[in-house]
């Protein structure tokens, strides 16, 4: 079975890992920087990476903004955020048992160490949705 063809292709994949990498005090980084980082050890040439930031800038990938003659790139999002969202519209293309389907496929490849860290999530979640007890304890339903 051919593996899924991931949302990034290799080289958007290593830009926004370099992105993600620069220091949150960053203002972004240039399309230089990023060609020094990622597109010499490639044989890339500047004009290609100057490509694909823009490409990504349209996709909503990376944010921009102008210093002087030149852009400096910041990734759109966290690693986090992009995941969630990839997953959240792989799975949004599903439909009813295909989106179950897939879900415990996924779960069902996964380490126990996962699970236990996907279960350790839902509880989390479940908490923060409950609404805070503001009884000392109490219900308020009889006992």
């Amino acid at each position: 079975m051919q593996k899924a063809r991931n949302i990034l292709g290799d080289l958007e994949r290593a830009v926004i890992e370099h992105l993600w990498a620069a220091p949150h005090t960053s203002s972004g980084v240039t399309v230089r920087e990023v060609h020094d980082a990622v597109g010499v050890d490639r044989g890339l040439a500047y004009t290609t990476l100057m490509t694909v930031l823009d490409r990504m800038t349209k996709k909503g990938l990376v944010s921009r903004q102008r210093d002087g003659r030149a852009w400096r790139y910041t990734a759109a999002s966290s690693r986090e955020a992009l995941t969630s969202e990839t997953m959240h519209h792989t799975l949004g293309e599903l439909a009813g048992d295909e989106r179950r389907g897939a879900l415990l496929h996924f779960l069902g490849s996964s380490s126990p160490e996962e699970v236990d860290e996907l279960r350790s999530a839902l509880a989390d979640l479940e908490a923060r949705q409950q609404p805070a007890d503001v009884s000392g304890g109490r219900s308020g339903r009889p006992a």
